[in-house]
């Protein structure tokens, strides 16, 4: 299990759901606090409003799932499969992914401050206009992916390996150009100066 930042242990769950069938579930306004998920399929499920606060997944399949103006905080998700899911305007706050795939996921709009994705491989997710304010994304792969307009303000980036990375708009503050991976990520003017900032030179007009 990968670790929240500053040691914070996952959240005690009190109910368990196991093995149940929610494909093609419509979520819209439910609410779950303190559960444990373990190998539920959400495959297709949708809706609005969803909420769920301290719960743990663990081998749940998200996949094809769509989400809209929900909340996942302070959960924890462990061998969870994001294939194709989209989350629109979603709140995850506090939460930590262990051991998941993100091929095709589809981030649009919400707050990811706090998550934990260390070591992730996002090659194959987008994520856009999120806010993931101090998240810790250590060693993530993020190669060829896109994160536009993403405020990484405060994230823990080390070791991540942005080639080929679209990052335009994005918050670069935290990044150090020496600890990461960058050759042939896409970035704007702005970053431009950021980054030549970060590598101690002196831009002028």
């Amino acid at each position: 299990m990968a670790d929240r930042m500053h040691g914070r242990p996952a959240a005690p769950t009190e109910t368990t759901i196991s093995s149940a069938d929610w494909d093609s579930r419509d979520l819209t306004g439910e609410r779950h606090d303190s559960v444990l998920f373990v190998d539920v399929d959400m495959t297709e499920a949708s809706g609005t409003g969803a909420f769920f606060t301290d719960c743990t997944f663990r081998g749940v399949r998200f996949n094809a799932s769509s989400h809209t103006d929900g909340a996942f905080l302070n959960c924890t998700f462990v061998r969870c499969g994001f294939f194709d899911a989209a989350f629109t305007g979603c709140k995850f706050v506090g939460s930590l992914f262990d051991g998941c795939t993100y091929d095709l996921m589809k981030v649009k709009g919400g707050d990811w401050s706090f998550t934990g994705l260390p070591g992730a491989d996002l090659r194959r997710a987008t994520f856009a206009d999120v806010r993931m304010r101090e998240a810790d994304l250590t060693g993530a792969r993020c190669a060829g992916s896109e994160l536009r307009g993403v405020d990484l303000s405060g994230a823990s980036l080390h070791k991540a390996d942005f080639s080929g990375c679209d990052l335009r708009g994005s918050d670069l503050s935290s990044l150090d150009p020496f600890t990461v991976e960058l050759r042939r990520a896409v970035i704007d003017p702005y970053q431009a100066v950021v980054l030549a900032t970060a590598l101690g030179l002196d831009v002028r007009e």
